[in-house]
């Protein structure tokens, strides 16, 4: 491999890219995607939250919360009811207020206050029935409330639709980038017959293969960085996520070539993609249904490298926390290497006897 003859075939890719379909689908679809589910599941249906307050002693807390504009206030009638409620998120939170609640918070005491969330709820609604709270309160006493208060979150922690989607749009581009882009650009080549061109130049396959690699490569980072950036997953370590981007920018671009080398012309290569995308994808699912069984996820190689950038950039876990599984991403993109090299050493033979 002969770097500036790489770094060459690389640039020429660049500059001719613009002009493909399949890149710029790779570089609009994700944005549109991201788009889209935030627009459905963001703001478009946004609505007042939810609150449910059960009070015993009539405190005039409830009152004025049944006369804001920015709550949608009931009564409940019960402890029970409400846990019931907020757990099957029929509410976003509830608040529970003990007889004499109003006379305690006046004299200056901490009457008790608990709030519940709802798991699923949105956090900016968490955020606005908090201040709300606090508001009503001060209405109440007078001045700065002196309340303790226990957030309780009934039936476990529940996720979003719209952050659970998260890993789907990066695994999507990361994919339609390094996948797509990567192993159309090789048969295309083929296709048009400019590899034989290219191999009869000084190039080798080797370089070829790194180019194509390295076009696919950089522009699938790219993209899962720009996708994590725009639905708010970048919270880990900068270099944790780097490397996680990294080896799945070098296991996308391998698949690529794969699809590519194993492809003689176009057709058979979309047939390739609808067939066998569902490999790719399928480990995103188990972010969008988390009740299924896990192990099922660790049979699909691409998991192993999606569920590191996920933990990094959504959970805000460490290089340390995931190192194993990037271990594991690593060995398959070893193992990947020797069966590119094979599969490109049958499609330079024909050319090697003619």
């Amino acid at each position: 491999m002969n770097l500036r003859r790489v770094l060459g075939l690389w640039r020429k890719d660049l500059a001719l890219g613009p002009r493909s379909p399949i890149l710029l689908f790779a570089v609009v679809m994700p944005v549109l995607i991201t788009l889209l589910v935030q627009g459905v599941f963001g703001n478009l249906f946004e609505r007042p939250p939810r609150l449910g307050i059960v009070d015993t002693g009539d405190s005039a807390v409830t009152a004025a919360a049944l006369e804001l504009d920015d709550l949608r206030t009931s009564r409940v009638v019960d402890v029970e009811t409400l846990q019931r409620l907020v757990t099957d998120h029929d509410l976003d939170a509830g608040l529970v207020l003990t007889a004499g609640f109003d006379a305690a918070l006046r004299a200056g005491e901490r009457p008790p206050l608990t709030l519940y969330v709802a798991g699923e709820s949105r956090a900016n609604d968490r955020v606005l029935v908090a201040i709300a709270t606090i508001d009503l309160l001060r209405g109440v006493e007078g001045r700065a409330p002196n309340v303790s208060v226990e957030v309780v979150a009934p039936g476990g922690d529940g996720v979003p639709l719209q952050e659970r989607l998260v890993p789907f749009i990066v695994l999507y581009a990361l994919f339609a980038a390094g996948v797509f882009v990567t192993s159309f650009s090789f048969t295309e080549e083929r296709e048009k017959r400019t590899l034989d061109a290219l191999l009869a130049s000084p190039l080798t396959m080797a370089d070829v293969l790194w180019a194509k690699g390295l076009f696919g490569g950089t522009l699938a980072a790219a993209m899962a960085l720009v996708t994590m950036a725009l639905n708010g997953a970048l919270l880990g370590q900068p270099l944790g996520l780097l490397v996680a981007l990294a080896l799945g920018a070098v296991m996308s671009a391998l698949i690529g070539l794969l699809y590519g080398i194993a492809a003689p012309d176009t057709k058979v290569l979309f047939a390739l993609v609808k067939t066998l995308s569902i490999l790719v994808f399928a480990p995103a699912l188990w972010y969008v249904f988390p009740e299924w069984p896990a192990w099922i996820a660790y049979l699909f190689p691409t998991y192993w490298l999606l569920d590191p950038i996920v933990q990094i950039g959504q959970q805000g876990a460490s290089l340390a926390d995931v190192a194993w599984k990037l271990a594991i991403g690593l060995a398959i993109c070893v193992a990947l290497v020797p069966i590119v090299r094979r599969l490109a050493e049958r499609v330079t033979a024909p050319a090697a006897v003619a």
